[in-house]
């Protein structure tokens, strides 16, 4: 009896030890949680603050990976909004401060003296379509942002239709805190992946995007405010294999696009080719490094400068 009380006792004290470890080493036990919308899909629940693979995340009381902010600007504040999927929002790899947001903030900061506060707003979410970000602005507002800034790269000018049957299946977008640490772990990568439906949607996806595209462009003319759209290419667009024929058509098609309505454009990829090792740009496919990130900040930084009236 002594014995296996001792044993008990050993094994009580291990999976202590693993749940500690996992929650202060790792981050699990605490992940970001999403809630439903009926418009925008999903949107990260407010007011999170969680620690994951030593990176920091916040998101306020807006779903905005940004710290809380007042919803009136004071005309010593310039405001940006930035408008994106997970190459903006940065996810669990990328810690707070190196986001693409925190890096123009701070860039916009040095430059321009004439305020003595600069909020970049970071309203993103992990695969976000221009559909899922037109009905977040439209839900919330532009927050009276001197700019808007909206962020995708090629794979979203294909997005479906925004959709909440994601939340609380996937693996990723959990709408509640597991049970514990161990828990978490066992959910993520010792048990079969839980299978999401698939979001069925009829029609020309291309054509209902930039669509959206438009909108968000009127929505920032009403607020008297600047509209920049930035495109980042995936990896394959710039060495081998090269792009897809129909993202070449789709790419076309966007810049005529862009021509017509008069979009402020910035396409990332010459620039990104122009880079020696393009490769570092990226950690995997489609997002992006550090130094893509900085690469990225640099230049909507400068189209901001040059273009937004202040």
């Amino acid at each position: 009896m002594k014995a296996i009380l001792i044993f008990s006792a050993i094994i009580i004290c291990l999976v202590g030890i693993l749940e500690i470890g996992l929650r202060l080493v790792v981050g699990f036990g605490n992940p970001l949680t999403y809630n439903t919308d009926s418009k925008i899909g999903y949107l990260l629940t407010p007011n999170q603050s969680v620690t994951r693979f030593g990176n920091r995340i916040k998101i306020n009381q807006y779903s905005m990976r940004s710290d809380p902010i007042e919803e009136l600007r004071e005309n010593i504040t310039l405001r940006i909004l930035l408008l994106g999927d997970s190459v903006a929002n940065g996810n669990w790899w990328t810690d707070q401060s190196h986001t693409i947001s925190a890096i123009i903030e701070k860039q916009l900061y040095e430059k321009l003296a004439q305020y003595q506060t600069v909020e970049v707003l970071n309203a993103s979410a992990n695969s976000w379509g221009p559909r899922n970000e037109l009905a977040y602005l439209e839900k919330f507002g532009s927050f009276d942002s001197q700019t808007i800034v909206l962020l995708i790269n090629t794979d979203d000018l294909f997005a479906k239709a925004p959709s909440s049957l994601v939340v609380g299946v996937s693996r990723n977008y959990p709408d509640k805190k597991p049970s514990s640490a161990i828990a978490e772990m066992i959910g993520r990568y010792l048990l079969p992946a839980p299978k999401v439906p698939e979001i069925k949607e009829e029609g020309e996806r291309v054509n209902l995007n930039l669509a959206a595209i438009k909108k968000i462009q009127e929505i920032t003319n009403q607020n008297n405010a600047t509209f920049i759209l930035a495109m980042t290419p995936l990896l394959r667009e710039i060495g081998k294999p090269g792009p897809r024929d129909y993202e070449i058509k789709t790419r076309k098609l966007l810049e005529e696009f862009n021509r017509a309505e008069n979009i402020l454009y910035l396409d990332l990829l010459p620039i990104f080719k122009s880079v020696l090792k393009p490769d570092s740009l990226y950690r995997d496919h489609i997002h992006l490094s550090p130094e893509g990130n900085q690469v990225v900040s640099q230049n909507i930084s400068q189209l901001i400068i040059n273009h937004t009236q202040f």
